[in-house]
């Protein structure tokens, strides 16, 4: 990996880490095409690198909602499924899922035709939870319980939450803010547990690798968590779900029509 290759895996972490099309996938599926080898560091460096993104939320959220003790236990709460999920399954999703373009490939494409579809049945009700202190905990357990089948890359963490979320009768902001805010002890928690196991066989390279990384993502993520808070007031996420669509058919269109 060099330092333009690690740029962009910072810049696709960024824009994708809370938009509901899978940062994970998007990751792989960016390297892939970048030619960059699937070995330990790119699969730690593609956990790792989710910390910038999560800074950026720290960063938006510490005043307004991170202060209030109510909402910290409600997160931990939701987290608590995936905590469990991740510790046993560690081995498992970073030696087979992360290694399995195919599964991205089809995850992504029923995730998105699943997301059109819900787009389409669902109705906000006018007694929706409009305040993430007012989710009640086994609402947010529950939705812990969604963001855990994020373990497989392509389902999309965001997608799964939000979609958990919307079901059980949350407002749209309001589990998107949820769902960012979800995200930092869940990335920490993955980062952390990577991070002890594969740390000690950096090189000095590999971490300025993963500094450029972490910088770049951490940039890019405060404008799209911003864009995805303007664009959830007037839109659902129909484009988002024909996007995840498009995405591995033309993946499969170029590596067997074009790029042979």
């Amino acid at each position: 990996m060099n330092i333009l290759e690690a740029i962009i895996l910072g810049i696709v972490e960024g824009v994708t880490e809370f938009l509901p099309v899978s940062s994970t996938g998007h990751l792989i599926l960016t390297s892939h095409a970048l030619g960059v080898p699937q070995d330990e560091f790119t699969k730690s460096f593609e956990i790792i690198i989710q910390l910038g993104a999560i800074l950026a939320v720290i960063v938006i959220y510490a005043k307004s909602l991170l202060l209030k003790s109510n909402v910290w236990m409600k997160i931990l709460t939701a987290f608590a499924p995936t905590a469990v999920v991740g510790l046993c399954l560690y081995s498992v999703i970073k030696d087979v899922l992360f290694a399995s373009t195919d599964l991205i490939l089809g995850t992504l494409f029923v995730g998105g035709f699943f997301l059109v579809v819900f787009d389409r049945l669902h109705k906000e009700s006018a007694t929706a939870i409009d305040e993430v202190a007012n989710i009640p905990y086994h609402t947010a357990f529950v939705i812990g319980l969604f963001q855990s089948l994020a373990i497989v890359p392509g389902i999309s963490r965001a997608a799964a939450t939000i979609i958990g979320g919307l079901i059980f009768g949350i407002k749209r902001k309001t589990i998107v803010e949820f769902s960012f805010l979800l995200a930092i002890p869940t990335i920490f928690a993955a980062t952390g547990l990577d991070i002890i196991k594969t740390a000690p066989s950096f090189s000095v390279h590999q971490c300025f690798m993963l500094a450029a990384g972490f910088t770049t993502s951490f940039a890019v993520a405060l404008l799209s968590i911003k864009f995805l808070l303007k664009y959830i007031q007037n839109n659902n996420f129909t484009l988002f779900g024909i996007y995840r669509m498009i995405l591995p058919v033309s993946w499969v269109i170029w590596h067997q029509f074009v790029a042979k």
